[in-house]
């Protein structure tokens, strides 16, 4: 019989919490209030799943899976999703990602950064893309995480 390996067998995440999660969806509907906004909030874990939602009771229904899905794309590889605009559109190696079914390559989502580690994602959407992306930078910056 042989010794185990040596090496270790996980990886420690970060994930965002609960209460940093609703804490950034209310940051969010204020932000989206003070422009007249109407909006979908998302915010997922690391993994990409989905860890706080809140839809304004005016938001059009499709702002719903435009949010979770921005704020999955954010996640993804921990980029905020008006970059993977250039990336889709200018690279023909990357463009086939456009194709990917919860792949939004517009302005609205964005990593959650702490202390360098991405720990999730938000998503708004129900505004045009500058509006979405300023919510959400919004947000991000009241509760003191970094924008990138």
């Amino acid at each position: 019989m042989s010794a185990a390996p040596e090496f270790t067998k996980t990886v420690p995440t970060a994930s965002i919490n609960r209460q940093a999660a609703a804490a950034l969806i209310e940051a969010a509907l204020a932000a989206a209030r003070d422009i007249g906004m109407e909006a979908a909030v998302a915010i997922t874990d690391a993994t990409g799943n989905l860890r706080a939602f809140e839809r304004t009771d005016n938001a059009p229904f499709l702002t719903v899976d435009v949010a979770i899905d921005k704020a999955w794309t954010a996640s993804s590889f921990g980029l905020a999703t008006h970059v993977w605009n250039d990336y889709v559109t200018g690279d023909p190696k990357v463009a086939p990602l456009a194709h990917r079914p919860r792949m939004v390559a517009v302005g609205g989502g964005y990593p959650i950064i702490e202390g360098g580690k991405l720990i999730g994602g938000i998503g708004i959407s129900g505004g045009n893309y500058q509006q979405d992306q300023d919510v959400a930078v919004a947000a991000l910056r009241q509760l003191g995480f970094e924008v990138a």
